[in-house]
């Protein structure tokens, strides 16, 4: 008998069209972990205002970043998956990856790796920060799949890795590779944003988040997406032995009117070319692999941004991909986990 292990990742439309991308924008949206609303009104913004209004736009984004084997994401990810399995075969691991939104699903994967003879399944959500709208729908949906497939109790999952030390190394090491010191001024780590409503229940004792209480991981916000933001970003900085001054957080990909966490991704290119800074560098550490995020709305719409704000250059760092770094600690990770139940 093997030990199944299930990759998984958001998801992505079967195609960079406005109905393909209408379809996945609907499942994505009418999770409850991700538009927290009561089902009938989020039923009414999702496919009366949000979809019919950005699927056209959605979809022109996607067709500028669609590679020839389908989205960025996709693409990284079974690079990824790959990647781990064979650095895992000869220890009787089989692989497989689904995506929370879309195809394949984590049903599917799910079924393949019984079908493989998985007797346990080692799932890892590829979130390195903790949030309801990422993590934690993974785990509900995986969990829900595998009761209908009549195995939940193979179910062990990897918990977010945000501070895990090869993670951070090779994060470091990526920017290291890509980065030309002479030339950089100024580093940017560019998380997802959530709504601020999403964090405040994992912050005991404070009505809200603040810069204050995510400047260090404690038993009060252990499990706040901001502070964890801030601690892969330190830990990140440490390493390559960044000043304080060096490097800036933000955040990005907000949606609707409601208050976010920040500061936001884009008011911080335009302060960075006003105060004079010519060339940054962006790292998207919430991210595993590159995707519409990254590389359409950092690498195309926010070096617009900081160009016409005055900035000359920003560099996107990609992220870390199929990385054989990256892979190898996965794989411990994997391993880890695995042996929890040996």
């Amino acid at each position: 008998m093997s030990t199944g292990v299930l990759l998984i990742n958001l998801g992505t439309p079967d195609a960079p069209t406005p109905e393909a991308v209408g379809r996945y924008l609907r499942e994505f949206l009418m999770d409850p972990f991700v538009i927290d609303l009561p089902a009938p009104l989020r039923w009414f913004f999702v496919n009366v205002i949000i979809v019919p209004r950005r699927k056209h736009q959605s979809a022109q984004a996607y067709q500028k970043v669609q590679l020839p084997g389908g989205s960025p994401l996709l693409i990284h990810t079974r690079a990824l998956a790959q990647q781990l399995a064979q650095r895992l075969h000869d220890e009787d691991f089989v692989v497989e990856f689904g995506m929370r939104y879309g195809n394949p699903s984590i049903r599917s994967a799910l079924r393949n790796l019984k079908a493989r003879g998985a007797s346990q399944i080692v799932v890892a959500p590829l979130y390195p920060q903790y949030a309801e709208s990422s993590f934690e729908t993974a785990v509900v949906e995986t969990k829900r799949s595998a009761r209908e497939l009549g195995g939940e109790e193979l179910l062990t999952f990897v918990k977010p890795f945000y501070d895990d030390p090869g993670f951070i190394s090779a994060w470091a090491e990526r920017l290291r590779a890509d980065l030309d010191v002479e030339t950089t001024d100024h580093v940017v780590f560019s998380f997802h944003s959530v709504p601020v409503r999403h964090l405040t229940k994992f912050h005991q004792g404070a009505a809200r988040p603040s810069a204050e209480c995510c400047n260090e991981i404690n038993a009060a916000n252990e499990n706040c997406y901001r502070a964890q933001c801030f601690a892969t970003a330190r830990a990140i900085s440490n390493y390559l032995q960044l000043d304080k001054e060096d490097y800036t957080v933000s955040f990005q990909s907000r949606l609707g009117r409601a208050e976010w966490i920040g500061p936001n991704t884009v008011d911080v290119f335009e302060d960075l070319a006003r105060r004079g800074l010519k060339r940054i560098a962006v790292a998207s550490p919430s991210f595993v692999c590159d995707c519409l995020e990254t590389v359409e709305e950092i690498g195309i719409r926010g070096r617009e941004t900081f160009q016409a704000a005055g900035g000359e250059r920003l560099q996107l760092v990609p992220c870390l991909n199929a990385n054989p770094q990256w892979a190898e600690a996965l794989a411990n990770l994997i391993r880890k986990h695995a042996n929890l139940n040996s």
